[in-house]
């Protein structure tokens, strides 16, 4: 029974510890650029966009699509290292909690693993 209680206080213990890198990944922020650097698009690890930056000098009235396409790549590209990021930052943790990658059978995808 000893191991039982010893398991679920792991668990427990590792529950706790994944939430708090959960909201530290608030914290995690990237930034990347497109457009040669004239859109610059920061997003925190929860995938969320916090600012996007434009060079004055790609604003063109009479050509919209270039921007917007421009934001589109930019906040694409953002993300999917914000994604990048976070993963990295989440597979630090488990490893230092659950040596060896992690409990056989155990789905951490929902942890952004």
């Amino acid at each position: 029974m000893q191991n039982m209680a010893d398991l679920f206080g792991k668990v427990n213990e590792f529950q706790q510890k994944m939430k708090e890198a959960q909201e530290r990944l608030g914290e995690l922020e990237v930034t990347a650029e497109a457009g040669g650097g004239m859109v610059q698009v920061t997003a925190n690890g929860n995938r969320q966009v916090l600012k996007i930056k434009l060079d004055k000098d790609i604003i063109d009235p009479n050509d919209p699509e270039m921007l917007e396409d421009l934001i589109i790549a930019g906040i694409n590209k953002a993300l999917t290292e914000a994604d990048r990021a976070a993963k990295q930052k989440m597979q630090e943790v488990t490893s230092s909690i659950l040596p060896g990658g992690g409990l056989p059978g155990m789905d951490l995808s929902k942890f952004g693993l």
